[in-house]
């Protein structure tokens, strides 16, 4: 009984997204005009993702035409179009090349840069597909929705916790305008994930007593700083390695594996503790992010989480999910044992399709058959607010329960949004930031 009124709230919160259509209008559900099936879709954010993003989008096999995108950057715009315009692109999914002109239609015009070229996408789209740095997002959502758009929006979804509690305003405000929303956390649409945590729900290892959840690897770019930049400039392009942007590598990554956590507990954390620093990122290039954090997660059933996740180049790698439970264990994804070691599941995913595609496959699906399925939003709030509660327990050394995360008056998102507005850190005469402090920094 137990498990069966946890698997009900997570059906609430939209983890388990596309698990069946809800029957609706269906000129409520469309988001184009009746009489012509084109499905007009726009890009915000044209970094390598948002190009990945909508390439998986035009091939999603429906009639979609790309009719907008914007970045703060021009030369991001230029650059991700010159690239999927292409007669020859290479489908990284298949490696084969594909020509997607045809389903491009953007005139100069058409491409927008700067703070505000968002909402020109918006106006101009049926689905917006949102991909820019992880502290725009909140804002860039809450626009879609408003004007009744559906979304692909990639993850985390908010840095602190009033971006957090925008998403799912704008969140309960989509499920009433039955506006599909589907968010990049593709392990919900990976057979082998779905699989293996169906089966954890229908009590293969019995109740779930722990879990481990790792996102430990060597790290990611760093964009120098060049002469004449702003430091706003200098800090978008560096995004990644500045809370306001970003919220830290376990918002950025690691929340994959923490939602997985979430997923197979049916619950999200009550409270967790743990700790974090800078070891060997620690220069003038490396913003103010740890390098590592190690937390543990409670739940209201006192199951736990142990969370790691590290970027440091010539460690020991592993990105990955393990569950122990009262009649056995799931020490990987797709593999599920008895407590007496006999293999019950052991699922060979070489012949999957690519999560990546099917996320924007289903959705695209949805749309075109005028149904309302993905309500995604929900959960990827709270997922990423399980990030931010971690980073909030590392950086200050205490306890963080979740509505200490939740209803933080912490605003992270700066005051103007211009090129010459100072960004909300800036460097000090040596040119570094400042960092958290465990046990001095108020983190909540």
């Amino acid at each position: 009984m137990k498990r069966q009124n946890r698997r009900s709230f997570l059906h609430t919160a939209g983890v388990l997204a596309g698990a069946s259509a809800i029957p609706v209008n269906e000129i409520a559900a469309k988001a184009f005009i009746d009489g012509d099936d084109t499905i007009k879709v726009g890009l915000i954010g044209c970094g390598g993702r948002g190009t990945g993003a909508i390439v998986q989008a035009l091939m999603s096999g429906q009639n979609v035409q790309l009719v907008a995108m914007a970045d703060a950057f021009k030369d991001n715009v230029e650059k991700c179009y010159k690239t999927i315009s292409s007669p020859n692109f290479t489908d990284w999914t298949t490696g084969g090349t594909v020509d997607l002109s045809s389903k491009i239609s953007l005139a100069a015009e058409q491409r927008f840069s700067g703070f505000d070229g968002y909402k020109k996408v918006i106006e101009l789209s049926d689905v917006v597909v949102i991909a820019t740095p992880p502290g725009f997002r909140p804002m860039h959502f809450e626009a879609a929705v408003n004007a009744g758009k559906h979304v692909f929006m990639e993850k985390p979804l908010a840095v602190d916790g009033p971006g957090v509690r925008k998403v799912l305003a704008a969140a309960k405000k989509a499920k009433e305008k039955k506006l599909n929303v589907v968010v990049g956390l593709q392990r919900h649409y990976q057979t082998i994930y779905r699989n293996w945590v169906k089966t954890l729900h229908e009590g293969a290892i019995g109740d779930i007593v722990s879990s481990r959840v790792y996102w430990n690897g060597a790290g990611v770019w760093i964009r120098a700083r060049k002469p004449g930049q702003t430091e706003m400039e200098y800090q978008m392009r560096n995004w990644y390695y500045f809370n306001w942007l970003c919220g830290d590598h376990i918002c950025e990554q690691h929340i994959h594996n923490l939602d997985i956590g979430n997923w197979v507990h049916q619950d999200y954390p009550t409270q967790v503790h743990g700790m974090g620093g800078r070891q060997v990122r620690n220069g003038k290039d490396h913003g103010e992010i740890y390098d590592h954090h190690f937390l543990e997660y409670e739940y209201a059933d006192g199951s736990r989480m142990f969370s790691q996740c590290r970027h440091i180049k010539g460690c020991m790698n592993r990105v990955s999910e393990a569950f122990h439970g009262t009649d056995g264990s799931a020490p990987k994804p797709g593999v599920i044992k008895t407590r007496s070691g006999h293999v019950i599941m052991d699922h060979d995913d070489s012949n999957d399709p690519n999560p990546y595609q099917v996320e924007h496959d289903e959705l695209f699906a949805a749309i075109a058959a005028g149904e309302y399925k993905f309500e995604d939003a929900t959960n990827g709030a709270k997922a990423t607010l399980t990030a931010i509660m971690g980073r909030m327990a590392s950086y200050s050394g205490q306890v963080v329960t979740w509505e200490d995360a939740l209803n933080s008056d912490i605003d992270l998102s700066p005051e103007t949004y211009a090129w010459d507005a100072d960004p909300p850190v800036m460097p000090d005469s040596d040119g570094k930031y400042k960092i958290a402090m465990p046990g001095v920094t108020k983190a909540v």
